[in-house]
């Protein structure tokens, strides 16, 4: 059925590409109208390839293009003030908030635990924990003046279960989990539903590049997609290596349109089965 999220105004964080772009563009598709926000400049750690202003661009195209209404601005989630006036002026020029998607985040490379870089975990938990209980800071007040709202939050499988190596990672993740239900508990009686995604690998740039799959195949010289897959296809119940940006967005939908109006404090995770492992 279309039009499920029809005359809503969405906020999106990392809508630059991958998921956050998807997100983006599939609200729009089903009537929501966007400001869509990135950082659009490297992150220290990250293996994957920065976004560009060009890609938040292109989304906005993509968003336009669906004749739909788009704001965008280049923020990090870090920056609370400079955040929550990207977010008041989309709202001033869009006329309204429904429609959380607190979706930025990194994926760094780690080690133990006790032999992790203090700077490395730092920036995990600023960006992911953090810049996610920032992002919904500045967004609440504009709820709660419409009266109602759906707010998304992006963790991951990791924040379901844990895997060596990526202790930072895991712990923001499952920080995720407890930002989404403390809000859910204090904004449910206002109206205001709150739950998380838990994707396993999908297949978008913090995946998908060099060094993630040097990573996972030191042994090979050249490694690329094909020789990531089998390993990737090792976490899952269901026989695939990962799912799609598309995948993750279909279940944001669902979460932010009114099939779930009464579904708040819930963790869903699209994951093949990985959490069955």
């Amino acid at each position: 059925m279309a039009g499920r999220v029809a005359d809503k105004v969405a906020f999106v964080t990392g809508a630059a590409r991958g998921q956050g772009r998807s997100h983006a563009v599939r609200l729009a598709q089903e009537g929501a109208d966007i400001i869509a926000v990135d950082i659009c400049q490297p992150i220290d750690n990250s293996p994957a390839p920065p976004a560009t202003p060009e890609d938040l661009a292109e989304t906005a195209d993509l968003v336009k293009g669906l004749d739909r209404r788009v704001v965008t601005a280049e923020v990090d989630v870090r920056d609370y003030d400079s955040l929550k006036a990207a977010l008041d002026s989309g709202v001033e020029e869009l006329g309204r908030l429904d429609i959380v998607v607190a979706n930025a985040g990194i994926g760094t490379v780690g080690v133990r635990l006790d032999r992790m870089d203090e700077d490395l975990w730092q920036e995990m938990i600023d960006v992911n924990l953090s810049g996610v209980w920032k992002s919904v800071k500045a967004a609440v007040p504009h709820l709660l003046s419409g009266g109602a709202g759906s707010i998304v939050m992006t963790s991951s499988v990791a924040g379901l279960k844990a895997y060596p190596n990526t202790g930072h990672y895991v712990a923001a993740k499952h920080g995720v989990v407890g930002l989404m239900r403390s809000f859910a508990v204090e904004l449910g009686p206002k109206n205001i539903r709150v739950n998380s995604v838990h994707p396993t690998h999908v297949n978008t740039p913090l995946l998908i590049n060099e060094k993630t799959f040097r990573l996972f195949r030191p042994d090979l010289e050249n490694p690329g997609p094909d020789d990531l897959a089998p390993v990737c296809r090792t976490f899952h119940t269901l026989p695939i290596p990962w799912v799609t940006a598309e995948d993750i967005s279909n279940a944001v939908l669902f979460l932010a349109s009114d099939e779930s109006r009464y579904i708040t404090g819930v963790a869903l995770p699209v994951d093949a089965g990985s959490c069955l492992k």
